[in-house]
């Protein structure tokens, strides 16, 4: 791609003026706390309430979603850097109703991305975008160059945590990495895996005061999700719980979980003066000499 065709991308993202979808990014600050299959069942409950959704795995050489899906497919993120393929050839369609973009092995290229690549990529997450009203970015454990762009740029950020105290502190740390490098975007708490209600509830309060106190910011409380064999058991038959186990305490406080974050939402109102998710990610990679 030369210069004046990378320039006409420019171009063509600026005239993009139609509503884009809502964006959410899930992060935890350590692996294993069940992000991932927590973010399918947000899907799985936005796309129940009306909404179309486009998950985005960006867990880097290990995506999973198709695996919680139950869906076998060859294609994810990379075959776009490798192969060229359309983001909109990527797109899976979930027996949930909900799509998804898997993750692949190759996606760790985005940090070698050139100007151009980074221009086609931008443009065609923009225009995909138009097609939905959420897209949901799974995000990998840890930080990364790809994945702190995007925190930079989301609309919310959804941090899960446990309340093992190593998984409170990682969720801590990334989110005193978000409050001092973007005053934008909007924390959520989410607490999963807890022993009890109150011992879930305990630990998002502790999380919540102590950002409060150290960080100067709000961050708003989603819920707590027990711990449950029956997350285990639908994540082995590779079924979202909340469909396989509807009436489970679980999936019941999922569901409230999702309900309150909708109840409190601030409407997109598209272009007024809001910068968009795809000019944020631009200027974060260009701030950091990632892309023009």
């Amino acid at each position: 791609m030369h210069d004046d065709q990378a320039a006409g991308l420019r171009r063509k993202i600026s005239r993009l003026s139609q509503k884009q979808a809502k964006t959410i990014a899930i992060v935890s600050g350590k692996g294993g706390v069940g992000k991932s299959n927590i973010c399918v069942n947000i899907a799985v409950e936005l796309t129940r309430n009306g909404n179309r959704v486009l998950i985005a795995d960006m867990d880097v050489g290990m995506g999973n979603i198709h695996l919680l899906t139950g869906q076998q497919t060859d294609r994810s993120m990379a075959d776009f850097f490798e192969k060229n393929i359309p983001l909109s050839e990527l797109v899976i369609k979930g027996d949930q109703g909900f799509s998804y973009i898997s993750g692949g092995s190759g996606l760790s290229r985005l940090v070698d991305w050139k100007d151009e690549t980074l221009q086609k990529w931008l443009y065609e997450m923009e225009r995909l975008s138009r097609n939905y009203d959420y897209l949901l970015f799974d995000m990998g454990a840890g930080a990364s160059k790809e994945a702190l762009a995007i925190l930079m740029s989301v609309e919310d950020v959804f941090v899960v945590t446990t309340p093992e105290p190593t998984a409170v502190m990682d969720a801590y740390s990334i989110m005193k990495y978000i409050c001092v490098q973007q005053e934008e975007s909007s924390l959520h708490l989410l607490c999963n895996r807890a022993g009890s209600m109150k011992e879930g509830r305990d630990t998002l309060y502790r999380l919540q005061e102590a950002v409060r106190k150290f960080l100067g910011r709000n961050c708003r409380l989603l819920g707590v999700l027990p711990e449950s064999a029956a997350v285990k058991q639908a994540v082995y038959d590779q079924i979202p719980f909340i469909v396989a186990h509807p009436n489970k305490k679980v999936s019941i406080c999922l569901r409230q979980a999702v309900k309150t974050y909708m109840d409190n939402e601030q409407p997109y109102v598209g272009n007024t003066g809001r910068e968009s998710f795809i000019f944020k990610f631009r200027r974060f990679l260009q701030e950091r000499g990632m892309g023009k």
